[in-house]
């Protein structure tokens, strides 16, 4: 699908006054960041931890789940870790059973649910069988907002519930001894796009700020690595306190001491001390991910928890195994979906498909691989081991797919997510006439003309440079910004007419494409896709065929090996 693209608005000629202390492309990004005087850039670009992070009290029924969890360490009661399985609710988990044992109480195990078996969030089995366990407690992580039942049956049975978690609030609420979510409408935290992680580390901030601990003064910092992680990965807008935690998480990461950790970066030929965020949400989090995917979510806890170095290299070279395995999968999969949609020709304004045979586990990088081919919403689905048929939603960038579920509620047994992305279970008798349903909530959602459910997509483009422009000191303004995400995105150049002097395909496949330009001293600067081809692309390139060029600009340091290259957007 071609997309169009539009250059950014120049500075306006007061602001750009104000912000001279920077150079033109620093002053620039800033003002495309809403900022707009030298105070805020110097916050932004320098997070500081004391003010940055937000007092953990302010976060709705927080009192009461620190009081409850002390409790549980006086008395020596067992604790319960249930945690999601993706790579925000098991690096979550992971720090929390380290805080818990770090203050002394060894009563205290994880439940991580079966991906493919269970699906997210609390379970009525899991429950039952926590409780004949002698649970006393259950401390949930990146998950149990939406399980009203659940909970109530917990409390039947004599556990107590904390729940924290970022999710949006989907009806009616479940009855915790303690609900600590962001997002809670009775809550007056300033900022509600933690993730699943982030609310695990107010939860640890909060205990230490009331208990007296035999805890180092600031040993808590070191948890930041698995914070950062769970920021990066789990796309939450990289602002306000999201920005410090992926800031500072990043500086941890490139010291942390987790040999889980240490052998993975070894094997994927990454220097730890030069880790970037791309390496967070390229290579780490698929391979998180791949556990439960593939079927065994705690090799992905024990990764990230084990302090025994043979251990690490075992663990590290299943998740690689397991997440190659994944990729294979994936792609047939995408193929087959590809098949179908040419089959169909026109498609409708939300595209529905499934098949019983489909894994719902890897439908959401299934939805994500085909998002730029259609540019409309997707919903797939597949059918899981107990015979139920779940799903994964994409949003193309403009609808925002949690609203329309909520108008077509009647169509799904149970659904939840955000603006971007969602999953959902359908029964049998109503799956086919889903893609019907949801294409009449989308028509009652146009009417509404309700713009929060149709966000404008950004298309915009940065900047326009020539090649002489990319150098270092051109790469330092941009670093500056990092760690880049949603909310904060890599900025993107306009290159025109720029010449194709070699077009090849690398890697053991040759799966990914790479064009060498030169500039007008004859440098050589590479511009790379990883998993694409010239056929992928707005224009098709051509060696010695000028092409205007859309890409970012990354400092790639693979095998320790520092280059400064382009990183393709698309091509027009």
């Amino acid at each position: 699908m071609t997309k169009e693209y539009r250059l950014r608005e120049e500075i306006p000629q007061e602001i750009d006054k104000i912000l001279t202390p920077y150079p033109t492309l620093t002053r620039k990004l800033l003002f495309h960041r809403n900022i707009d005087n030298v105070e805020e850039a110097e916050r932004f670009f320098n997070p500081d931890y004391n003010l940055d992070l937000h007092d953990p009290f302010l976060l709705y029924e927080m009192d009461k789940a620190v009081e409850r969890l002390l409790k549980a360490i006086e008395k020596k009661e067992k604790i319960v870790i249930y945690s999601d399985y993706d790579a925000d609710g098991i690096p979550g988990a992971v720090i929390l059973r380290e805080f818990i044992e770090a203050l002394g109480h060894r009563e205290v195990e994880n439940y991580i649910p079966h991906r493919h078996l269970e699906g997210y969030g609390l379970h009525m089995d899991a429950i039952e069988s926590l409780a004949k366990g002698k649970t006393e407690l259950i401390i949930t992580v990146d998950c149990g907002t939406a399980d009203y039942e659940q909970v109530k049956l917990a409390n039947s049975l004599g556990m107590d519930v904390v729940i924290t978690d970022h999710h949006e609030l989907n009806g009616k609420l479940p009855e915790a001894l303690a609900l600590i979510n962001p997002k809670h409408p009775q809550g007056g935290y300033p900022f509600d796009g933690l993730c699943g992680a982030g609310v695990v580390f107010k939860l640890i901030q909060a205990v230490l700020s009331k208990g007296d601990f035999d805890f180092k003064d600031g040993r808590e910092k070191w948890f930041l690595d698995l914070v950062g992680v769970a920021t990066l990965s789990d796309m939450v807008p990289l602002v306000d306190e999201n920005r410090a935690l992926s800031f500072f998480g990043l500086k941890v990461l490139q010291k942390s001491p987790r040999p889980g950790l240490q052998k993975l970066w070894k094997k994927l030929g990454v220097l730890q001390k030069n880790l970037r965020e791309d390496d967070i949400t390229f290579s780490l989090a698929p391979r998180i991910n791949a556990a439960s995917r593939m079927d065994h979510p705690m090799d992905a806890f024990k990764l990230l928890a084990t302090k025994d170095e043979a251990e690490a290299d075992v663990l590290s070279d299943h998740l690689n195994k397991i997440n190659d395995e994944r990729k294979g999968v994936v792609a047939s999969m995408v193929k087959e979906i590809k098949k179908q949609l040419e089959k169909r020709g026109e498609l409708s304004n939300i595209v529905v498909l499934g098949n019983p045979n489909w894994k719902p586990s890897l439908l959401g990088l299934a939805a994500n691989s085909i998002m730029d081919d259609i540019g409309k919403p997707i919903f797939l689905w597949g059918r899981n081991g107990d015979n139920e048929l779940k799903g994964s939603c994409r949003s193309e960038g403009k609808t925002n797919v949690f609203s329309l579920m909520g108008i077509a509620e009647n169509s799904f047994s149970q659904f939840g997510g955000h603006k971007m992305a969602g999953g959902f279970s359908v029964e049998r008798n109503k799956v086919h006439t889903l893609e019907l349903d949801l294409n009449v909530a989308f028509d009652k959602m146009k009417k509404s003309e309700d713009t929060s459910t149709f966000d404008s997509k950004s298309e915009y483009i940065d900047d326009a440079i020539v090649l002489d422009d990319i150098n270092w000191n051109f790469y330092n303004q941009i670093a500056k910004f990092s760690p880049f995400g949603v909310g904060n995105p890599k900025p993107t150049f306009l290159l025109r007419g720029v010449i194709p002097k070699i077009l090849k395909q690398f890697g053991k496949e040759k799966n990914h494409m790479e064009i060498v330009f030169e500039n007008s001293n004859g440098n050589k600067i590479k511009a790379i896709s990883f998993f694409s081809s010239p056929e992928k692309f707005s224009k098709t390139p051509k060696e010695g065929v000028p092409i205007n060029l859309i890409a970012s600009i990354e400092n790639s340091t693979f095998r320790s090996y520092l280059e400064l290259r382009l990183r393709i957007v698309d091509i027009i």
